[in-house]
């Protein structure tokens, strides 16, 4: 109980994204990039700026279908595009910087337990007030620090996406790195992805297969909130 008032105090704190309420720490623009632009091949699929997330709505800060990333980490991505493009994958890109703004959205989410439209698509075995204590919804995100991106593989033949044995924000332990109960072929797919992530400078983490955060990120204590646009 005491940890869930905490959160929702936080939470309390955190507003809209408006880029006029307060100063942004000191950067260059020119450290972001669109990832498209370093990366010309890969697919964008914009989670967050379509309905089809699991709030079921498009997230505040996501004005543009665009990726955005610190240009070390898009350069790191880059080499990792062309080592799969090699082997015939391409990469596709889920979620990339995320405001803080949008990281508040999810928490106001996750605050009204009335709303469960997308439940059964994304956590059918997780009730939606565990969400908090179960760290499915956090205050913040490496996300916000922009050298985090969610992404997998397709066949460049088939423009089919590989089966890595969950799909993509399912809150559950099948999104686990070390969960094993997986075909041969999914846990292969998986090892692919992270061998070409690891080998070129990121790292992952223990709840989600498709997360990674470039180990030498430019800001790793700044949490941003310009709007994706």
């Amino acid at each position: 109980m005491k940890k869930l008032l905490l959160i929702l105090f936080f939470a309390a704190l955190f507003t809209a994204c408006n880029t006029e309420q307060k100063p942004q720490p000191e950067f260059d623009s020119s450290d972001f990039v669109a990832i498209t632009d370093v990366v010309p091949d890969a697919i964008l699929e914009i989670r967050y700026y379509s309905t089809y997330n699991f709030v079921g709505a498009r997230i505040d800060g996501y004005e543009q279908p665009v990726a955005l990333m610190t240009k070390q980490a898009a350069d790191s991505l880059k080499a990792v595009s062309d080592e799969l493009r090699e082997k015939g994958y391409r990469l596709k890109i889920w979620d990339s910087y995320r405001p803080q703004c949008a990281v508040n959205h999810f928490i106001r989410w996750a605050e009204n337990l009335q709303d469960t439209a997308m439940k059964h698509i994304f956590y059918p075995m997780v009730d939606k007030s565990l969400l908090f204590e179960q760290q499915y919804i956090m205050a913040r995100s490496g996300h916000s620090r922009g050298s985090t991106v969610d992404l997998t593989l397709v066949d460049e033949q088939t423009g089919k996406e590989f089966d890595m044995g969950s799909p993509f924000d399912w809150f559950g332990i099948e999104s686990h790195p070390d969960y094993l109960d997986l075909t041969e072929e999914q846990l292969a797919n998986r090892h692919i992805l992270w061998n070409a992530m690891f080998s070129h400078g990121f790292k992952g983490i223990d709840s989600e297969w498709w997360y990674f955060t470039l180990i030498d990120e430019p800001y790793p204590d700044t949490y941003f909130e310009f709007p994706i646009n």
